[in-house]
């Protein structure tokens, strides 16, 4: 439990935070909250040399098991093979 002494910093702390220099701070309404949501969707990061060799190559035969599953120490060292996959 909370001191009283706690309780009125909290409160100072609060009211510091919710007015500046004697005007109330305007807090965002949802709707202009949602509508900054849909300004667009971020932007992608770039995939990895090994995301890409994946991506290219997971539904190629040789790099599959019978139940679906992906080869992936088969496809690793096919990757490092490659030019992006050589180590400098």
């Amino acid at each position: 439990m909370p001191t009283k002494q706690e309780r009125e910093y909290y409160r100072m702390g609060f009211q510091d935070g919710m007015f500046s220099s004697g005007t109330r701070k305007s807090m965002p309404s949802t709707k202009q909250f949602i509508e900054e949501l849909k300004t667009g969707p971020k932007p992608k990061r770039k995939l990895s040399a090994w995301n890409k060799f994946v991506k290219a190559n997971s539904n190629k035969k040789i790099y599959k098991f019978a139940n679906g599953k992906l080869k992936l120490k088969k496809m690793g060292i096919a990757f490092r093979k490659t030019r992006a996959g050589r180590k400098k």
